[in-house]
């Protein structure tokens, strides 16, 4: 998706800004939108700043033009909430689209048309087909984690996180399991994982595999409408009356496709690989795991909040609003900071620290509020549990080797590779 936004005429490479030092630096031109502050783990003291010193921020001058941070548990959630007035339109993302490569998606969108085509893929999470996925799952995770070397050395990421989740999205979409992989990869250049560099050449190129990425899904749509499958989303497209013209659109049903593969893809993903890091860094709660495997699911909440897999979601004020005492105009981009809000002090004791057995864990906001709140939260809750009721079954000790890669981006909080070696039970 391209770099160049509607505030700017002029592009401006986020990779090339000066350094901002996150305590001296003057409020008023602090820009927490870097790829590089997330890639080197070091956005963090920028954002204890901003919760503590203004929480509802403007930022005037950046890569993505003006915004505003809104970076508070308290306020994250009103904006999250307040859909009249905070509008999805026409991004979720701070970085706007390429007007010749808009990819319109149901997320940002606002009602009714949202919620007429959320409600066409929604049936394919609810509880009832979940517990059709649970044993697919099991068996999967279980025939991966057999697998795995006693100790050697392996990356986490590719052999557990990307196999099982990619594996689960192509089950969802009816997607060929042999090319399994392509959804990874779509899913990485569809979020700036691929061509890193902003560059106009980078984007041409990310526009043309995603175009390759449409291709492969509308003849899989024209097979769907004659053969529908079982159980799949694209299946459901095709066959409601509300969707059924998608494909005639075929940026609409790019850009929903992403949605999706993204949603399913890198949250989980990213969780997975998080939950591994968190442990190590905090080795006391590994021995309570140890000590009590009744902790999983509590332990899943607390790593989607320790880890806050998507670091913001993006909305456009429809009129003018006041917020925290700042007026804030109709037509600005305002920016929630979900990774800020997840280790707000004054919602999260020690909130820096991964707590498996912390008592409000489950009041993350990761998944978001209100009505575009992630509708595959519970089957990502479900891969996450299952993988690690799985894992203390088979391993005494899962060690991560070094620091991970993480990934470059103000969007996706996640990691590119991460070694680690097990010992076996």
């Amino acid at each position: 998706m391209s770099q160049a936004f509607e505030e700017s005429k002029t592009f401006i490479n986020p990779l090339e800004l000066p350094y901002q030092d996150p305590l001296t630096t003057p409020l008023d031109e602090l820009d927490v939108a870097r790829p590089q502050l997330f890639e080197k783990d070091e956005h963090w003291a920028y954002f204890e700043r901003l919760r503590k010193e203004a929480p509802v921020h403007y930022c005037k001058d950046s890569a993505f033009g003006p915004y505003w941070s809104i970076s508070s548990y308290k306020h994250i959630k009103e904006v999250d909430q307040t859909h009249n007035i905070f509008s999805s339109e026409p991004a979720i993302t701070i970085d706007d689209q390429d007007a010749d490569f808009k990819l319109p998606m149901f997320i940002a969108m606002d009602q009714p048309k949202h919620d007429e085509q959320r409600k066409v893929v929604q049936p394919a999470v609810v509880p009832r087909n979940l517990q059709k996925f649970e044993s697919v799952i099991r068996e999967r995770t279980c025939s991966i984690l057999d697998e795995i070397p006693h100790n050697e050395e392996f990356d986490w990421v590719d052999k557990v996180s990307i196999e099982l989740t990619t594996m689960m999205l192509a089950t969802i979409f009816g997607f060929p399991m042999e090319e399994r992989r392509k959804l990874t990869y779509w899913s990485d250049v569809a979020t700036g994982g691929v061509f890193k560099d902003f560059s106009e050449e980078s984007q041409q190129q990310a526009q043309a595999e995603l175009i390759n990425c449409l291709t492969a899904f509308t003849e899989i749509w024209h097979d769907r409408v004659k053969n529908p499958g079982e159980f799949d989303m694209i299946t459901m497209l095709a066959h409601n009356e509300t969707t059924k013209d998608m494909v005639n659109d075929p940026m609409e049903y790019l850009g929903n496709l992403l949605l999706l593969i993204v949603g399913g893809n890198d949250t989980t993903r990213n969780s997975m690989t998080g939950s591994v890091y968190a442990l190590n860094k905090y080795m006391s709660e590994y021995d309570k795991l140890r000590a009590d495997e009744s902790l999983i699911p509590n332990m899943v909440a607390e790593v989607i909040r320790w880890q806050t897999p998507l670091a913001h979601m993006r909305r456009k004020a429809k009129q003018d609003v006041e917020l925290n005492g700042k007026l804030i105009k109709a037509g600005d981009k305002v920016v929630m900071w979900y990774v800020s809000g997840n280790r707000d002090e004054t919602v999260f004791e020690d909130p820096h620290r991964l707590i498996i057995d912390r008592k409000n864990a489950r009041q993350h906001i990761s998944f978001g509020f209100g009505i575009h709140r992630c509708m595959g939260n519970r089957l990502a809750e479900m891969q996450l549990k299952i993988l690690w009721e799985e894992a203390q079954k088979r391993f005494k000790f899962i060690e991560v080797m070094g620091e991970p890669e993480r990934s470059q981006s103000v969007f996706v909080k996640g990691y590119n590779n991460m070694s680690v070696r097990v010992q076996r039970k």
